[in-house]
């Protein structure tokens, strides 16, 4: 077995936007920021009461709910009979 092998480096390779590549460490932070951006996605679900609407962004790759506005909570309360708006906090003292 020959010894005197040379191990050079690899000239990038041209992408499909002609844009060079050499790999995941040298990608743009707009292109790893875009990335980050599709793996959530926005679902818009019909709230409790005509109207009302609740917002979920979810993770695609667990399909966890990361955050739902208005939280659980709140929409607990809007179902019940004594809700009103306004009423979630009470400011007579």
């Amino acid at each position: 077995m020959e010894t005197n092998a040379r191990i050079g480096r690899i000239a990038p390779v041209a992408g499909p936007s002609g844009a060079a590549t050499s790999g995941d460490f040298d990608r743009s932070p707009a292109s790893r920021q875009a990335e980050e951006a599709a793996r959530y996605r926005l679902v818009i679900e019909e709230g409790p009461s005509a109207g009302s609407y609740i917002y979920k962004t979810l993770d695609r790759l667990t399909g966890e709910i990361v955050r739902q506005v208005p939280r659980e909570k709140v929409v607990e309360l809007m179902q019940g009979p004594n809700y009103a708006s306004g009423s979630v906090i009470d400011t007579s003292a």
